[in-house]
């Protein structure tokens, strides 16, 4: 049997003349005006808008690993205008337009990611392919058309999200036993920490400080508090995500699901011949227990999806980004989409935590007052999400930059605030009983090609649908 690398894909392809190292500052800076605490992509967007704005602010990045160590780095490389929460639930909190203006700023924000790697990355770190969401069975094709007909009553037509039969789907790529599907072409494939490692370098070349493997013990209104001492700033930033557990005080903040993933080995050409995925598309079900998947450059699947146990005490360690049980799980389900792979080994096995607020919701907030800010809870949907929450943040401290910014502080996420998940034991049964009752709802349909009353209604009640 091939030996499965630990190390995530991205690592293992990541090129050595594009790896970011931070330099090490001549004089340790003890006042700012912007300190941002993580450097995943929420933080160093941020900082890129905050220097594009005003050039003469004195921006920090404070990264306890180094840039991108977190899901930033490690996720399925999809840069997609998906959002955690449902059209529905924003518009019953901030009203149908509210929704509308949402989702239609997430569709430019995957272009102004794509517009930031054809100017500042090397070629083929994004490609736009699109993403098609198949339904599998009678209980994923009420799904999907329940989802079209949510796009369509917020005023999406057939541009930005088209229904296909099968047949149109199979044109895209051949997963077993699709029934239709679901394309939009608001998403691209990308290599996550390529483009990580590329912001990075942008930001830096911009004066922004970025301090590598310096972590952050406190945060606070006007300063942070480091492992090499403390620094003063007119602005705090937390952009922590699944890590802001972490933080004194933030333990039921963000919940730090896992999300595991496997790579196959590089597939030959009537392999994908058989199979199709020529543009690269990223590729779901409508199954409960998300997976997810796209075709890389180098002609493998990355295919990933949850299932992995929440740990007690929202604890987070190495050992958990990996896991033998749904490594079999994932490569097993990937063999049954795309029966063509045959015996193709599975040369890699990786994860990390993504972060989870407790109803859903990503968002955006900033204390002119106290001056601190705060951006997360993408729910596994960040590449792109992040971009849209570095440009907010960046305007709401300094102000807009060009025409339509304006508009980006008045987005229904900008300002909400999630309540704060329940102590211990109630979150480690409360999620661990969702992630079972999610696969027992997969399992019901499986057999029986119809939803499962019990289990499927517990899902739905635990997510809030």
């Amino acid at each position: 049997m091939a030996t499965t690398s630990g190390v995530s894909l991205w690592t293992d392809t990541l090129p050595v003349d594009e790896r970011f190292v931070a330099p090490t500052p001549g004089v340790w800076p003890d006042q700012v005006d912007v300190a941002i605490v993580g450097g995943g992509y929420t933080g160093l967007w941020t900082a890129w808008y905050l220097a594009r704005r005003d050039p003469s602010l004195r921006v920090i990045v404070v990264e306890r690993e180094q840039v991108g160590f977190g899901a930033s780095g490690r996720n399925g490389g999809w840069c997609s205008a998906l959002l955690p929460m449902g059209l529905g639930a924003i518009a019953d909190r901030a009203g149908a337009g509210a929704a509308t203006r949402m989702q239609t700023a997430m569709h430019d924000t995957v272009t102004e990611v794509e517009s930031f790697a054809a100017a500042h990355a090397p070629g083929g770190v994004f490609v736009r392919g699109g993403t098609f969401d198949v339904a599998r069975g009678t209980p994923q094709l009420a799904r999907l058309r329940d989802e079209l007909d949510e796009y369509r009553r917020f005023g999406f037509g057939d541009d930005d999200y088209r229904w296909l039969d099968r047949d149109e789907a199979d044109t895209i790529g051949r997963i077993a036993g699709t029934q239709a599907a679901v394309y939009t072409p608001h998403c691209g494939t990308v290599h996550p920490l390529r483009l990580v490692h590329s912001l990075a370098r942008a930001v830096a070349g911009t004066g922004v400080t970025i301090l590598e493997g310096t972590a952050v013990t406190g945060v606070e209104s006007g300063a942070i508090t480091t492992d090499a001492g403390r620094i003063r700033a007119d602005v705090v930033i937390r952009a922590t995500e699944g890590y802001t557990c972490e933080l004194p005080g933030e333990r039921r903040t963000m919940l730090p699901i896992y999300s595991l993933m496997v790579a196959t080995e590089p597939l030959p050409d009537p392999v994908w011949s058989q199979i199709g995925l020529a543009d690269r598309p990223t590729f779901a079900d409508r199954r409960n227990m998300i997976i997810y998947g796209q075709r890389t450059a180098d002609d493998r699947f990355a295919f990933g999806g949850r299932g992995a146990p929440y740990h007690f005490g929202s604890r987070i360690r190495p050992e958990f980004d990996r896991d033998d049980r749904i490594r079999s799980l994932l490569t097993d389900e990937l063999r049954a989409l795309f029966p063509a792979i045959g015996d193709a080994a599975v040369s890699h096995h990786w994860g990390g935590v993504l972060g989870v607020p407790r109803d859903w919701t990503c968002s955006v907030r900033y204390d002119r007052t106290t001056g601190f800010g705060a951006a997360g809870g993408y729910v596994g949907d960040g590449v792109a999400t992040t971009n849209l929450a570095g440009r907010t943040l960046a305007t709401l401290i300094v102000g807009p930059e060009v025409d339509g910014d304006e508009e980006l502080v008045r987005l229904p996420w900008v300002g909400h605030r999630s309540r704060r998940w329940e102590p211990e034991p109630l979150r480690w049964l409360g999620v661990n009983a969702g992630r079972l009752a999610a696969r027992r709802a997969d399992d019901h349909e499986a057999r029986h090609d119809r939803p499962s009353g019990l289990w499927g209604g517990i899902v739905s009640a635990l997510l809030g649908h």
